[in-house]
């Protein structure tokens, strides 16, 4: 059982205020993006705004923080949001990092973790190969694993987005995110607690959280589809699975719809998320999650590391 809640949130919160960015938000009608229900607004927590292209930049910040470093420094392995957030953090703060990423992640998540600093190693094809290889690393070289989503400061640093949104606009009717491993939907369970329903939206392809929750346990789960690199680790983490069971409810969605909510949302707001980050509006545009009428809808844009937006 997970000791994250409320209060380890909300300690967590000072401490790494002064290296994370306190993200916008943007209210719109929710017939902008063609929702029929009458008098539903949605709240876009613009999270890939946020240092490093993710919401990652805050568990990877309370990991560095709040645990003791040692001289080896610190390893990842990440399809390559996480990996782009330890490498981010450990530059600001002067300590060593080796980002473990399978080849599947993008060129453009790729290349932040380079621009970092911190040295990259490009092994297997998808994350739990990744994740093997900087477990072996870790045992030879001392380094602190900081894992992407199984890691009580990883659930604690996602969860600072829940209290940061609930200080922007209030406890909203329900709020969306996106389940890979489940940290960021776990961190934001955590915070609300039962206050609102927390709705965690997984592609069809890689059904971890719902898989888990119907067998009562996490289990493998398929890890394919659009948003491979950043939503299919194949199995849940074991210390949000508590929240989830409590707080969290399951949807999935097809890589079409995630697809179809690239599109809408560049086309409605000009903002370009990769398919991971759009995975909660993709919920509400297939019809998967409907909003009752009048409510106000929290949907948080998780990340946005693409080169899908090409410029001169």
């Amino acid at each position: 059982m997970t000791d994250v809640g409320r209060d380890q949130i909300a300690a967590t919160e000072p401490v790494i205020r002064r290296y994370i960015r306190r993200t916008p938000v943007i209210e719109v009608e929710g017939r902008d993006f063609g929702l029929t229900a009458p008098g539903v607004r949605l709240v876009f927590k613009l999270e890939l705004t946020q240092k490093a292209g993710s919401f990652k930049a805050r568990g990877a910040f309370a990991n560095l923080l709040l645990r003791k470093v040692p001289p080896a420094g610190v390893v990842a392995a990440s399809g390559g949001n996480h990996g782009a957030a330890v490498a981010y953090a450990a530059r600001e703060l002067g300590i060593p990092a080796r980002i473990y990423v399978p080849t599947i992640s993008t060129p453009a998540k790729v290349e932040r973790i380079r621009a970092s600093g911190a040295e990259l190693v490009l092994v297997g094809e998808r994350y739990d190969e990744a994740l093997a290889a900087s477990e072996a690393w870790a045992q030879t070289s001392g380094a602190l694993r900081v894992h992407a989503f199984d890691q009580d400061e990883t659930l604690m640093g996602a969860g600072t987005l829940g209290l940061e949104l609930e200080d922007q606009i209030g406890v909203p009717d329900a709020v969306l995110a996106a389940v890979g491993g489940g940290g960021l939907i776990g961190g934001i369970a955590a915070w609300f607690a039962g206050r609102t329903r927390v709705i965690g939206v997984e592609p069809e392809l890689a059904p971890t959280l719902a898989r888990a929750l119907a067998a009562g346990a996490p289990v493998d789960a398929p890890a394919g589809g659009i948003a491979a690199d950043s939503l299919a680790p194949r199995r849940i983490g074991e210390r949000m699975f508590p929240i989830a069971q409590r707080f969290v409810e399951s949807v999935l969605v097809t890589d079409d719809a995630i697809a179809a909510a690239q599109r809408a949302l560049w086309g409605t707001l000009r903002i370009a998320a990769e398919p991971g980050g759009v995975t909660s509006l993709a919920a509400l545009l297939s019809g998967r999650f409907v909003p009752p009428p009048g409510s106000r809808i929290a949907v948080v844009i998780s990340g946005g590391n693409t080169s899908a937006v090409h410029l001169p």
